[in-house]
């Protein structure tokens, strides 16, 4: 189990990726949980604030996340309901909203067990903002990435720029920015390092340097790096209330 935390923009989802695939490991964005709530609520007209109607939809949540199907730049599909949503999930307004739905306690524990399961199922290498404090805090290896506002600002810029969308810089380091407190400051599982979590930088880094440093502090700290890998890539799994 590697635990990979850090802010939005830092690199988790590519970085996390990659090292799953060198592992042969399961990757699994815990973000996408909260990002497809989100969404559901935003299509529902449910205010954000309703977390009595947010816990219950987080309860009966079904969703996949499966392999890449189409070569636009996603790392993987996610699918609800049978529909691909993907990108819909990545919009800056489903970002400002996951922040809101993932800052109640009952929606984080609706949805604790569901990342848990998927966390002890074998090699996995999961990425977010509390897996090692709050999801999985016995994780033997657990990193923290981080980037400064503006080279964060400046990734999301070009991921947006890959989809075709435009988008200002200071708009975006404004959302970061905004982004970054609502998560540090929520009452429930702020944002914040493990006590015990390697702390990568990763401004001036390439995604391959990252990873090797990601890849070096996997074989420090967990023997299971030794026993070779396959190159199968992101595995799939299922979430449901099942």
């Amino acid at each position: 189990m590697v635990a990979i935390d850090g802010p939005a923009g830092a690199g988790k989802s590519t970085v996390g990726a990659e090292v799953a695939r060198r592992l042969g490991a399961l990757y699994f964005d815990t973000g996408v949980v909260y990002r497809t709530l989100a969404l559901v609520a935003s299509e529902q007209g449910i205010d954000p604030a309703d977390a009595e109607r947010l816990a219950g939809i987080a309860r009966t949540l079904s969703l996949r996340v499966a392999p890449p199907s189409v070569d636009d730049g996603r790392l993987y599909d996610v699918w609800l309901d049978g529909r691909d949503v993907t990108w819909a999930i990545r919009s800056s307004e489903i970002d400002r909203l996951a922040s809101q739905v993932s800052a109640h306690p009952s929606v984080r524990q609706a949805l604790l067990k569901l990342q848990r399961d998927v966390a002890r199922q074998g090699r996995v290498i999961m990425a977010g903002r509390d897996i090692g404090t709050v999801v999985m805090p016995d994780a033997p290896v657990k990193v923290w990435l981080q980037a400064s506002l503006e080279e964060r600002a400046r990734r999301r810029q070009r991921e947006l720029a890959r989809r075709g969308l435009t988008q200002s810089l200071e708009e975006i380091r404004r959302e970061l920015a905004d982004r970054d407190r609502r998560d540090a400051t929520r009452a429930v599982a702020p944002m914040r390092p493990a006590a015990d979590a390697v702390i990568i930088e990763t401004d001036g880094r390439s995604i391959e340097e990252v990873v090797e440093a990601v890849l070096a502090v996997v074989r420090d700290r967990c023997e299971c790096a030794r026993h070779g890998a396959d190159s199968s890539g992101v595995a799939s799994v299922a979430t449901s209330k099942d």
